[in-house]
């Protein structure tokens, strides 16, 4: 758990935060809006530990009695709901954790605050019997929904809500906290940074990530040696691709990326701009012997790769084409 000083980014939703608690302006009702590993969870642990720090300042001290209780996540007036079935909060979950509880005033603290991680998984029925608290909450109360999806929460909901949506932190900022804090080698932060697109956790996970590293090294690998591939070769290297079916998405980004640099050595000749940095020959070599024309075929087919396989089409054929475009590209 972490106060609002050790978040990185999202400083305006911070700000909004901190002048509520300040002004004594706290809402009954938030929703915090963004991508899974995007800060939200943080977010809400730091709001919720500063309303109840005793010392009543806009960061939470960490050192009270109530804080140390937040940082042990046994503090009883911050209630994270628990749902049995994953993909689903059911209206019997809102019913026993949040509207039956919510009339009992808190034990110690001056708020009771309701963290709903996950609540795009609410569902109609959930939805309508959290609804009645929000219209009417006790004074103590604060509910946090945090979600991937606002958009599909009713309508009364989101209007009874202040809706914070966490934007994309600036890719420097990321750069400059994984190789402070994680010691990530410049080049790697660069990688890290182009594909977790302003989510520092998902930068995060990936400067640890081991897994991620063994598939860049594979897409690379095979991207490199396609165009010597032969065609009785490819049952090969869509078995190779099989591999990392389950993070296949990732391996295409990579792709994608790889090419993005290719395309933009080819208009500027600029090697400060790469993200393979150290890949610097191939994509030199790569942009000499491609067209415009031919990357952008390449970008389109790995966009069209993604929809088959969401769309569930056969996997090895869906490979098997990704890969017979790129060669011919």
């Amino acid at each position: 758990m972490a106060g609002f000083q050790d978040i990185l980014g999202h400083e305006q939703i911070i700000e909004h935060l901190q002048n509520a608690i300040k002004t004594d302006k706290v809402s009954h009702a938030y929703i915090l809006d963004g991508p899974d590993m995007s800060g939200k969870k943080m977010i809400a642990d730091a709001f919720s530990m500063t309303l109840e720090c005793e010392k009543k300042g806009t960061e939470p001290c960490m050192e009270c009695h109530s804080c140390k209780q937040a940082l042990g996540k046994n503090q009883p007036d911050i209630i994270y709901l628990q749902h049995e079935k994953p993909n689903t909060i059911s209206v019997d979950d809102i019913r026993s954790q949040i509207n039956n509880d919510i009339g009992v005033k808190p034990y110690s603290s001056p708020y009771k605050v309701y963290i709903v991680d996950e609540a795009e998984k609410m569902n109609v029925q959930a939805q309508n019997a959290l609804l009645k608290t929000i219209e009417e909450p006790p004074a103590y109360a604060v509910i946090l929904l945090l979600t991937n999806n606002a958009e599909i929460f009713l309508p009364t909901i989101l209007s009874r809500c202040v809706r914070l949506s966490l934007k994309a932190v600036p890719d420097e900022k990321i750069k400059a906290y994984l190789m402070e804090n994680y010691k990530v080698p410049d080049y790697k932060a660069d990688v890290c940074v182009a594909f977790a697109q302003g989510n520092v956790g998902k930068a995060i996970e990936l400067a640890e990530s081991e897994d991620f590293n063994e598939i860049k090294n594979s897409a690379l690998q095979l991207i490199k040696r396609l165009d010597d591939i032969e065609l009785y070769e490819m049952t090969e290297a869509v078995k190779q691709i099989s591999n990392y079916k389950l993070k296949i998405n990732d391996y295409f980004d990579l792709i994608m990326i790889w090419y993005r640099d290719v395309l933009l050595y080819k208009a500027t000749a600029d090697v400060n701009k790469l993200i393979f940095k150290e890949e610097v020959y191939e994509i030199k070599k790569e942009a000499s012997r491609s067209s415009y024309g031919g990357i952008e075929n390449i970008l389109e087919a790995l966009e069209k790769a993604k929809i088959r396989l969401n769309a569930n089409v056969n996997f090895d054929l869906v490979i098997e084409l990704l890969l017979l475009t790129i060669k011919e590209n």
